[in-house]
């Protein structure tokens, strides 16, 4: 009779038992939670005029909730913190740079789009 090595196998307390990390489930409601409130955020900033600083807020609450997703849903916020901190420059430098081209569209903005054709009376 033979006998698989593995099937007999106890892992040790400190051994790697090939699960992840898991989050507690009041946390994961919390970052949830924190996602919705941020979202509301999001639609109520759109109503409001702010200019050219518009692009800047929601850029900045997508870059909040992007950064929420990836320390938690993601597990980065477990993991080696190198790791975490060059994701969130990710982040960073996307927002900086979608901004600042959007920013400069609204310069040549009446180029691209014609206006509607004048109604005859």
């Amino acid at each position: 009779m033979t006998t698989d090595s593995h099937a007999n196998h106890h892992p040790s307390p400190g051994e790697d038992h090939g699960i992840g990390h898991v989050i507690p489930a009041p946390i994961l409601i919390g970052v949830f939670l924190a996602l919705v409130a941020l979202t509301v955020v999001t639609v109520a900033a759109s109503y409001l005029p702010l200019g050219d600083l518009e692009i800047w807020v929601a850029m900045s609450i997508a870059t909040v909730k992007a950064a929420l997703v990836a320390a938690y849903f993601m597990h980065l916020r477990y993991d080696n913190p190198l790791n975490a901190v060059m994701f969130i420059f990710g982040l960073l430098f996307v927002a900086l740079f979608v901004g600042f081209v959007l920013m400069d569209a609204a310069q040549y903005r009446s180029d691209l789009i014609d206006p509607p054709p004048a109604r005859p009376n």
